[in-house]
């Protein structure tokens, strides 16, 4: 990666907002903390507002305006294969979100890169397309964003039947699969639960609380915590 390259990528890391460290920077930009030390002299120099210092962290001091930005053709290869499997595998609502994204990046690319984007031979494929996954997606989806109880009817491995009150906290992709991790009201534990297997779900009006032991963090660690 080119200097000015680099320096652009830290101011882009930095408007965050929030505090960064020499070494979240180094690793992130594959070079030493040392490099990282002299570009944010620089930085500071030329008038770009960080504050900050080694071995604290670094931040804007305030929201900076800097041109668009613009992508390499790995870049934008990489959007494009992100955005096909959004729209393959990622519900109707993100796929129509997807699809919007590649449609403002092609208008504003130069031609070359257009063309080079137009010619992507990366694609994502599902051969068993099923609406009612699409539809499952959306639903859990809206359940996690508003931190509501999910309502379902689920059916598992051996076809036994269920009836699940749910606090939703995950979506995991699996490659072929979607699974959504959630405490689950009638077994008092985190659950698993395929949505392939969902029969039919519905977002209840309640909201829950990140209460103790039931977090999507508690269940991080208790999945750390087990043998390999």
């Amino acid at each position: 990666m080119r200097r000015a390259d680099r320096l652009f990528q830290i101011v882009q890391i930095l408007r965050n907002r929030r505090l960064v460290t020499a070494k979240a920077l180094a690793e992130r930009l594959e070079v030493s903390e040392r490099t990282i030390y002299r570009d944010i002299q620089v930085l500071s120099l030329s008038g770009i507002p960080i504050e900050g210092e080694a071995g604290v962290g670094y931040m804007l001091r305030h929201s900076l305006d800097i041109p668009p930005i613009m992508f390499n053709a790995a870049e934008l290869e990489a959007l494009v294969i992100g955005a096909r499997m959004v729209k393959t595998w990622a519900g109707k609502e993100l796929g129509h979100s997807a699809q919007s994204v590649l449609d403002k990046v092609t208008a504003v690319v130069p031609a070359e890169l257009r063309e080079q984007l137009e010619r992507s031979k990366l694609f994502a494929l599902r051969f068993s397309q099923r609406e009612d996954l699409d539809v499952t997606m959306d639903i859990c989806r809206k359940a996690l964003d508003g931190k509501r109880l999910l309502s379902m009817d689920y059916r598992r491995a051996d076809g036994t039947f269920s009836q699940r009150r749910i606090r939703p906290l995950g979506l995991y992709f699996w490659g072929n699969v979607w699974t959504l991790v959630g405490w689950c009201e009638l077994r008092g534990d985190f659950r698993n639960f395929r949505l392939d297997r969902i029969l039919q779900a519905q977002v209840t009006d309640e909201v829950f609380a990140d209460d103790a032991g039931q977090t999507l963090q508690d269940f991080i660690r208790r999945m750390q915590c087990l043998p390999q």
